[in-house]
């Protein structure tokens, strides 16, 4: 039973994830009996299209009577926390409730109030933690600095139109699956690190491709309409093969290739093996996936597996030169299901029971009847990254992203700034000298001590060349900047301290709102389609011959087999550059049709358990200053390392890591990106050197001796070095 919900300092509920068990109890405690037929039906890939259908015609049936219910179950709890932050400055960060059964996580990120619920004790404090983390940061992906503002980002979370609202809701509430799932089954979404395709010679020929036949051409080409693409890059599932980036692009955090891999997944998501492999198509037909669910009718978040109901994707059965294409939600996995299948078909695909076909048809019908509620695939997709030019580092810079799916599983991604790329550079300068000003206020100094900082002068200047160039199409900005140097740089009668802040707040908020205005209310760019079909089609060229060998590449990108003999009583082992935020790994797959080198049986799910259960354990060490770890834990023995070296490869000299208190951002890439900062940290004794950082997590059979585990991690870490220094650019 879980739950995540933002809500602002009055109890105004601004979006809200939760599944069928949690639907459930809300409904039956605060709505009253309800139809639980219906609500059973929400069973995920059980029920297939039925589920889909019941689950969205519950939610628009009920849609405000659960969010009266949520506000009547959380409004104690959110007033308790606002009243503690203004009598105090300070509140409760998690508590359990009915016997330690429910566990609640609460964040607050400016004036909005984060909180995370699981009541099935399969989430622990961190984990519940992480998501919220996650989630504010999948919001500054998608609103950008109008995140700084509270008023601002209640209007994107909360807009005034349903539909525009069940849009924005569940966008959100897809990445959120999409991200449990990932976190679930993929090791590179466990640790929070890339995962790259190993093979230098076919990475090397796409870094060339990418360069020469799509960036060049593009960027060359009269109908890219003022974008400029600065990125692409080539996904098989969540491993990278080939990224290039132009001469004159910003360069792409590690942390924000992540998000990229997320947000690819979110729209196409990786099929099985077998799906997959068994679509033969040739080079002049091969067709895109459509949008995924998220993209189509919105359903309630499900439980820690709810993303697996998305395993199978619709395939496109119309021509490439048809631009316009209608997708539908796709039915149950099934073995062969091309999403071209009568509903009847997919139907007796089920593997529980017999079809009711009254349901089924009941189905069709409320489809039908929510046809105008589907809203556009939203592929091209404006996001905002954070870039590091040669003036500085600037957050959440705007972005186009284009992601091109080449087949079920390959997928080529474009990033593209737009003409006005300056005026969001321009615009953050002057809201972070604002925000400087507003904490040195909050600080206590008089009026006239503010008036003689140092940086106030350019902030002044800075400020009315913007003004002027906006050349009156913004009043309130206008007025609102008037207002302030009023009241800062007034001889006769400054305003008080109280005043300025109010001021400062003022011109903050406009300073969002031209931001909002410029990125998010008007329509971005985007390539034209000409441009998309020809690196596409160009792309599938070149690739063609690789196609199987990739998808199967991408199952088993390294094989434990190769390790053994050098490396003996050796199980499995995780190694992590965290200056590139790259990772290696051996395959763990485990599903039903496909298996890694363990097999499908109860030993792989095992081996599974315990290095997830070895990457929680680990991090919460690290968390309280240790970088060294071994335990005996049943037959096997784990550890963890982390350590430091220079650019040479040489090991450097322990130091003492920062002890972190419970409540921190939690360590990983996603959520606050906690090894950049520790290598920030460490460098400070070694300004005169490139300071690298590494992980490296193995499991041993326990009758290996602690001292030849030493031993065997030290050759690991020095015969996986050479492989991580693979071209990336």
């Amino acid at each position: 039973m879980r739950c995540v919900l933002i809500a602002s300092t009055a109890a105004e509920l601004l979006f809200y994830w939760a599944d069928a068990a949690f639907l459930r109890r809300l409904r039956s405690s605060h709505v009253g009996q309800v139809r639980r037929d219906g609500a059973a039906r929400v069973r995920g890939r059980e029920r297939g299209v039925r589920g889909r259908a019941w689950a969205h015609r519950e939610r628009v049936a009920q849609g405000p009577a659960l969010e009266d219910g949520l506000n009547t179950l959380f409004a104690p709890l959110i007033i308790s926390c606002a009243a503690l932050l203004e009598k105090l400055s300070d509140t409760y960060t998690c508590f359990a409730t009915e016997g330690g059964r429910h566990l609640h996580v609460l964040h607050t990120f400016g004036d909005c109030l984060y909180i995370a619920v699981n009541g099935d004790g399969t989430q622990s404090e961190d984990d519940l933690r992480r998501t919220l983390f996650v989630l504010r940061r999948l919001l500054e992906v998608h609103c950008g600095l109008v995140t700084l503002d509270s008023h601002l980002i209640r209007k994107e979370l909360r807009p005034a139109d349903s539909e525009q609202r069940e849009r924005v809701w569940s966008l959100l509430r897809g990445l959120l699956e999409t991200y449990s799932h990932l976190r679930e089954e993929d090791q590179s979404f466990a640790v929070e690190a890339v995962e790259r395709l190993i093979h230098p010679q076919l990475c090397e020929q796409c870094i060339e491709f990418l360069e020469r036949q799509v960036v060049q051409y593009i960027n060359a080409s009269p109908e890219r309409g003022g974008d400029e693409v600065g990125h692409a890059f080539l996904l098989v599932h969540t491993k990278l093969l080939a990224f290039y980036s132009s001469r004159n692009a910003s360069s792409i955090r590690p942390a924000d290739l992540l998000v990229l891999i997320l947000l690819v997944q979110d729209l196409y998501p990786s099929q099985s093996a077998e799906e997959e492999l068994g679509l033969q198509p040739t080079a002049g037909n091969v067709l895109p996936q459509g949008p995924k669910r998220s993209e189509n009718i919105p359903v309630s978040g499900p439980g820690s597996h709810g993303a697996a109901e998305k395993d199978s994707d619709d395939q496109d059965t119309d021509d490439l030169s048809v631009p316009e294409v209608y997708y539908t939600p796709e039915p149950s996995p099934s073995r062969h299901s091309t999403g071209s299948e009568s509903w009847s078909e997919g139907a007796e695909m089920l593997s529980i029971g017999e079809v009711d076909a009254a349901d089924v048809q009941m189905a069709e019908d409320l489809l039908q009847t929510l046809g105008p509620l589907v809203p556009e695939a939203s592929n091209p997709r404006r996001i905002f990254l954070d870039a590091s030019l040669r003036e500085g580092y600037y957050p959440l810079l705007p972005h186009t992203m284009h992601c091109l799916p080449l087949w079920p599983g390959i997928s080529l991604v474009l990033l593209t700034k737009g003409p006005m790329t300056q005026v969001a550079i321009t615009l953050y300068q002057l809201l972070d000298g604002f925000l400087v000003l507003e904490k040195k206020l909050e600080e206590g100094p008089e009026v006239g001590v503010a008036r003689s900082y140092p940086f106030l002068s350019e902030l002044r200047q800075r400020m009315d060349k913007f003004v002027k160039k906006l050349s009156g199409h913004d009043i309130q900005l206008q007025n609102t900047w008037l207002d302030f140097k009023n009241k800062i740089f007034s001889r006769s009668e400054p305003g008080s301290s109280l005043e300025l802040l109010q001021s400062v707040a003022n011109v903050k908020r406009q300073l969002c709102s031209v931001y909002r205005q410029l990125f998010l209310t008007s329509a971005g760019h985007s390539l034209s389609q000409g441009l998309r079909d020809r690196a596409q089609k160009l792309m599938r060229e070149k690739l063609l011959d690789w196609r199987d060998f990739l998808l199967v590449k991408s199952r088993r990108n390294i094989t434990m087999v190769s390790y053994l003999e050098d490396f003996p009583g050796l199980v499995h082992f995780i190694y992590v550059d965290r200056t590139a935020g790259q990772m290696m790994a051996p395959s763990l797959s485990v599903t039903e049709k496909s298996s890694s080198e363990l097999g499908k049986g109860p030993l792989a799910t095992f081996i599974k358990r315990k290095v997830w259960s070895l990457i929680t354990l680990a991090r919460r060490y690290l968390q309280k200053g240790y970088t060294t770890l071994m335990l005996q834990d049943g037959d096997y023995c784990c550890s963890y390392f982390l350590w430091f070296e220079n650019e040479m490869g040489y090991k450097l000299e322990v130091m003492e890591v920062p002890v972190l208190s419970d409540d921190s951002a939690p360590i990983g890439m996603l959520a606050g990106d906690y090894y950049r900062k520790l290598l920030r940290y460490y460098s400070k004794n070694h300004q005169a050197e490139v300071v690298k950082c590494y992980e490296l997590l193995t499991v041993h059979l326990g009758i290996i001796p602690s001292e030849l585990i030493v031993q065997q991690a030290c050759d690991l870490a020095r015969r996986l070095w050479e492989p991580s220094r693979i071209p990336l650019l």
